[in-house]
């Protein structure tokens, strides 16, 4: 039995029923909160699936209106684009990032043609699709050369920029190289062309299925400690986004995305500049085991999602943009 004077204030009230809950809750997600990443290969009429990611494929460049198609009927912002690029087209140097009839290239020019700005393309700067050794830059004495490797990402930005890319992100880590892209674009006057710095992005072992989808897994050699940030620290996350604000990124990203929550919020309390969260395949292919080996319910994907939202993110790249309407059911 309670005893003495119990609070006049109960919070469970606004808890007691569904519509009480609706009312007051905090955060959401609409397809407006999304970037659909979508794997291409070569070839024709293909739909090939990734073991390591069930239920993600890789399409051929034929299928990509589909695809499109349902990412605009669901309203879904942006697409993302990552290659599967052939063994025989790579080389240490990464010079298939370069040619103007590569995957992405061709998949720029098809999807602008038919859509214009229906909706928006992101695409990554980096040559890790490219390179035999599965690294972001050029490798020397297995060390990561910066300067050398960001006059290759300049041409890369912009080849990508007249293809039809709106968003380029690099991805890469290297110092100076958003100063570099978007100097770089604006001479040659893409000064519209948008930037989505990966500007903290961990050294982190949630890639693993994401390597296998762009065939880059098994070639890796050594790892990419030596220019990806390290995960035990928080501050130097801060000192890259001010870096790269100062720079001339118009936006941000935080990779991985679930075990690095706390980065997001720091991110966006301390820059309010727009924050995008990559919940990565490792993450995915986590929770999609999980599910299919009944060790939870599918709800575990609307609560993880929904945590990106509450930490401060403005949209979230993840293999679920285009099953949110499922999902939210």
């Amino acid at each position: 039995m309670i005893t003495g004077k119990f609070p006049a204030l109960r919070l469970r009230r606004n808890r007691k029923t569904d519509w009480s809950r609706r009312l007051i809750e905090e955060n959401n997600l609409t397809p407006n909160d999304f970037i659909l990443p979508i794997f291409l290969i070569d070839g024709k009429n293909k739909k090939q699936s990734i073991k390591s990611m069930p239920g993600v494929y890789r399409y051929t460049i034929d299928k990509l209106n589909n695809l499109v198609d349902r990412a605009i009927k669901k309203g879904i912002p942006m697409i993302a684009l990552f290659p599967y690029t052939e063994k025989r087209k790579k080389n240490d140097l990464g010079t298939e990032a370069l040619n103007e009839n590569n995957l992405v290239c061709r998949a720029l020019q098809r999807i602008k043609n038919k859509y214009k700005n229906e909706i928006g393309i992101m695409c990554d700067v980096a040559l890790d699709p490219y390179t035999s050794h599965g690294h972001d830059g050029l490798l020397q004495n297995k060390y990561v050369l910066n300067d050398e490797t960001i006059k290759i990402l300049l041409d890369q930005s912009l080849l990508q920029a007249q293809m039809g890319c709106d968003v380029l992100a690099p991805s890469d880590m290297m110092d100076g190289r958003i100063g570099e892209i978007r100097k770089y674009l604006d001479k040659h006057n893409f000064k519209m062309t948008q930037i989505l710095s990966y500007a903290v992005k961990y050294a982190s072992s949630f890639y693993g299925p994401f390597r296998d989808a762009v065939g880059s897994k098994n070639l890796l050699k050594g790892n990419k400690k030596n220019y990806q940030m390290d995960y035990r620290n928080s501050d130097e996350a801060l000192r890259e986004v001010a870096l790269d604000i100062k720079e001339g990124a118009d936006m941000v990203m935080v990779k991985p995305g679930l075990p690095y929550l706390d980065i997001i919020k720091k991110v966006k309390e301390n820059f309010k500049i727009p924050v995008m969260a990559y919940q990565v395949s490792g993450e995915y292919s986590l929770l999609e085991y999980g599910i299919k080996n009944d060790l939870t319910d599918r709800n575990i994907i609307l609560e993880s999602l929904i945590s990106f939202k509450r930490a401060g993110a403005n949209a979230i790249v993840s293999y679920y943009a285009d099953r949110l309407d499922q999902i939210i059911k």
